[in-house]
């Protein structure tokens, strides 16, 4: 240790000749022992003992005093000297010289200290370490660096880490003496043992490093003088993940992209972000068996910061593991942007290249056997994950059209022209479609490409087509059903008017009273079959009014539970807060609900549980229930959900349609669903079905109503619900509202005075209304269309009344009225029809008034309707 910094570690001497011994203060006091003196005292001990012979018995009590006094005080100084350490008992430990030497000898710097710093060993090396003269200058380590500001803090740190018993490593530098270079310390220090006595004492190691991190030293600028070299190479390089992060990019690539590398950091970077359109598909989407090295050579547009493309020819590599994941890549980037126009053969290469991967069509190149040999990136992103290790694009397709994309690619590898595109399905679970064009490839020098597969995906556009067809068949399916309704109505209104009047003629006691009976609910069964058809087609007469829907599915509870039976739990209807109102014909909303109700009490033979839950959709939330044709708008939404077996995947989309079923021949009509479909619909809702094995949701959305200053919300409109609790069916439930009202309108008084102009071109039909009329005091002129009324209304010149169907040959029912109101604007007016009254009203100006009876209807209704009329009721 110099003058200069007197606490440096003294330098260590560089040969073995200036080795130090070890110091050990358990040494420190000589030590020596030997047989000679071991028989030394035993003499003594013999002749002490041999002098008893020669003192006499007086004497003898006294000697042996003595003697015992002497052993005893030399007893009592061994104990002191052993306790206070001035003698020692040899151990098998301490006379164990090969563990003693290693210690001594080690390479590395050895000390022992207690807590308070006292030294109670260090070897050779810690001694050359810190140059100690003698055994008077060994210092513990604090003392060694005391003074030094750039190790205090790691000493401080050690020696905090030995009182508390714990392992800690530093490495400092110590500045070298004048002319002599620095040196790095590595510092350990750990307890002596586990035990409470050893835990006092601490272990020391130090080690030179200093030439471990100078090759550490080396390495690093070696190290960086690479990078300096990669990063300011004439090509681009980067790396990226499977995850798609960039985890490299150098300098020249970064300027190339306009990129920061200073902003480039470990997951900021993505590949998306520099790689234009779809072309990362092709680096992410390669496929090695386990243990390959792949390297694709791709030609592609990389996307600068500010959005330019730059056009570059990649060459990737890609190692892969033997678990098959593959790991970063290896990117060599050439620009091909630079000198453009000068070299013409480059900029159409360019060209082509956009115009390959940047197509939305999906491009591949094939051998005989369909092996894809080049793919651009659109085929890369669409049929991500569908190719196999093999290669083949035929995996791509479903097994089942397979065969005729083979045959095809076959056909193109023989040289063969004009082949027919391919229409297949995907592979997978979701249901997509795409169209297959294969050409043959000119170049027969091309190696390993037999065909080129141009493919592109139809899954769209079928179901745009198929949603089309299915809601033109539906329209047609209306429209004919609404035309079969109407005229089907007419012969019910014949045969009811008729039953009418034999009930009339026949007494309760007559043996035809009872076949009448019957003739007539029968014809009031198929009245009700037409309703449902008029409804799918959504041409039945709605009377809408301003409803809570909260109050009618409430009113409804008791009936849905006779509905269901017994074996079914009707978990009630849970109410959303603050519904908003709605406009809809509360009969045909109620037949809804009982429709859907007896439908699911039909899908849970076994039991379930049927519950209805209601909610406000605003505008804003539409979006998250995914339901197409839908526009974003402001609903109430019904949801009646059952537990049942499901709606079959295959038949989901029919279920709407008219005469559809799934139940047994006799036990459903078919039109439960499509009258759903078709009131909802004309209400100006929307109906959807989720359906799954146990678990079936009808949603119902009807739009809100803003409620204006004349109307009112129907909060007590008269409801078919209290009258239809003991009913069993819905069929039941109809009877018994006809029931109630004839009961009504019994003791009625509908006989009456007066002309009325009976219009109708169903001639049998117009002779039993006429007749019903006349019987009831009426004085009635007959016209079979349009044109005979005009020419009636000439020659009597006036009537009170005039009955007219809608749809008749020549001039119809709109028409006509037009023509009596030019001449007569106070006549009366009753429309008859069996379409809708909404079907015709749009075709009439908006001021007229007029009456409106739906067919078919019976006697005692046609006469109320026309008293109603003349009176003004």
């Amino acid at each position: 240790m110099n003058a200069e910094r007197p606490n440096e570690p003294r330098p260590a001497p560089r040969d073995g000749q200036g080795r130090r011994q070890a110091f050990d203060k358990s040494q420190s006091a000589p030590r020596s022992g030997s047989v000679g003196m071991v028989l030394l005292v035993a003499v003594l001990l013999v002749g002490a003992a041999g002098g008893l012979i020669y003192i006499g018995p007086a004497h003898a009590e006294t000697y042996i005093l003595a003697l015992l006094s002497v052993l005893g005080t030399i007893g009592v100084f061994a104990l002191f000297a052993l306790a206070s350490g001035i003698m020692r008992l040899s151990s098998r430990e301490q006379s164990n010289p090969l563990l003693k030497s290693v210690v001594d000898q080690g390479f590395d710097g050895i000390v022992v200290t207690d807590q308070a710093g006292r030294v109670f060993y260090a070897n050779a090396t810690y001694l050359d370490l810190i140059g100690a003269v003698d055994d008077n200058d060994v210092r513990p380590v604090e003392r060694v660096f005391i003074g030094d500001p750039e190790v205090s803090e790691a000493i401080y740190r050690l020696l905090k880490a030995a009182r508390e018993g714990r392992r800690l490593q530093e490495e400092v530098r110590i500045a070298g003496a004048s002319g002599e270079a620095a040196r790095w310390l590595r510092l350990r220090v750990r307890p002596l043992g586990e035990s409470r006595r050893d835990a006092r004492f601490a272990v020391w190691s130090i080690a030179d490093v200093t030439r471990e991190r100078e090759r550490q030293e080396n390495v690093f600028q070696e190290l960086q003088h690479a990078i300096d070299y990669l990063d300011h190479a004439p090509a681009g390089f980067f790396s990226v993940d499977a995850q798609g992060d960039i985890v490299y990019l150098n300098a020249t690539l970064a300027a190339w992209l306009d990129q920061d590398l200073a902003q480039v950091a470990v997951d900021s970077l993505k590949l998306a972000d520099i790689v234009a359109g779809e072309g990362a598909a092709l680096l992410t989407t390669l496929n090695a068996a386990p243990g390959d090295v792949k390297t694709e050579v791709l030609d592609l547009d990389l996307r600068t910061r500010t959005g330019r493309p730059l056009p570059v020819r990649l060459f990737h590599k890609v190692a892969y593991g033997a678990d098959g994941a593959p790991g970063a890549s290896r990117t060599l980037v050439l620009n091909r942007g630079k000198d453009s126009g000068e070299d013409a053969q480059r900029d159409a290469e360019v060209r082509f290249m956009r115009f390959f991967q940047n197509t939305p069509m999906a491009i591949a190149t094939v051998d005989r056997n369909g092996r894809i040999a080049r793919t651009n990136a659109r085929f890369a992103t669409a049929f991500d994950g569908m190719i196999g290790e093999n290669r083949s694009i035929l995996s791509v397709v479903n097994e089942r059209d397979r065969g005729a994309l083979e045959a095809a690619i076959k056909r193109a590898a023989g040289g063969q022209g004009d082949i027919p595109p391919v229409d297949a399905q995907l592979a997978g679970s979701n249901e997509r479609w795409a169209n297959f064009f294969v050409l043959a490839v000119e170049d027969k020098d091309s190696e390993g490409e037999a065909a080129i597969v141009y493919a592109l995906e139809t899954t769209a556009q079928r179901t745009l087509e198929n949603k089309v067809y299915q809601q033109q068949k539906m329209e047609s399916v209306g429209q004919l059903a609404g035309g079969i309704a109407h005229d089907f109505n007419n012969v019910l209104s014949a045969i009811m008017m008729a039953t009418d009047f034999l009930l009339n003629a026949h007494k309760p006691t007559d043996p035809s009273f009872q076949d009448i009976i019957q003739i007539k609910q029968n014809a009031n069964r198929a009245a009700a079959l037409v309703r449902q058809l008029l409804a799918f087609s959504r041409k039945q007469t709605l009377r809408p009014q301003v409803l809570d829907l909260g109050e009618v599915l409430g009113d409804l509870g008791m009936l849905l539970k006779r509905l269901i039976g017994e074996k079914v739990t009707f978990a009630g209807v849970k109410h959303g807060r603050d519904l908003w109102p709605v406009k809809a014909d509360l009969s045909q909303f109620e037949q809804v609900i009982v429709n859907l109700a007896v439908n699911a009490r039909d899908a849970m033979p076994d039991g379930g549980t049927l519950s209805i839950r209601t909610t406000n959709v605003a505008s804003a939330e539409c979006a998250q229930f995914g339901h197409k044709g839908m526009p974003a708008a402001d609903y109430v939404l019904v949801e009646v959900s059952d537990t049942g077996t499901g709606i079959p995947q295959d038949i989901i989309d029919k279920i709407f349609e008219p005469f559809f079923s799934t139940k047994e021949v006799g036990k459903g009509t078919g039109l439960g669903l499509s009258t759903v479909y078709g009131i909802v619909k004309q209400t100006g809702g929307f109906v959807y079905v989720d359906s799954a094995p146990g678990r079936t949701t009808f949603r119902i959305f009807l739009p809100r109503y803003v409620p204006a200053a004349e109307d009112k919300p129907a909060v007590g409109a008269p409801s078919i619900a209290p009258a239809l609790d003991a009913a069993k069916s819905l069929e039941a439930t109809k009877a018994a509202a006809e029931t109630m009202a004839k009961q009504a309108q019994a003791s009625a008084d509908l006989t009456g005075q007066g002309v009325i102009l009976l219009v109708e071109d169903e001639e049998g039909l117009r002779a039993l209304n006429a007749r019903g009329l006349t019987s009831r005091g009426y004085t009635v002129l007959e016209a079979g269309n349009g044109i005979e009324a005009m020419e009636v209304m000439e020659r009597e010149g006036h009537v009170d009344l005039v009955v007219s169907d809608v749809v008749m040959p020549e001039m119809d029912g709109p028409t006509l009225l037009r023509e009596l109101r030019a001449r007569d604007p106070n006549v009366k007016f009753i429309f008859v029809s069996g379409y809708a009254e909404e079907a015709f009203a749009k075709n009439l100006p908006q001021d007229q008034q007029y009456h409106f009876l739906a067919k078919p209807f019976t006697l005692k209704q046609l006469v109320a309707e026309v008293k109603s009329t003349l009176t003004g009721g």
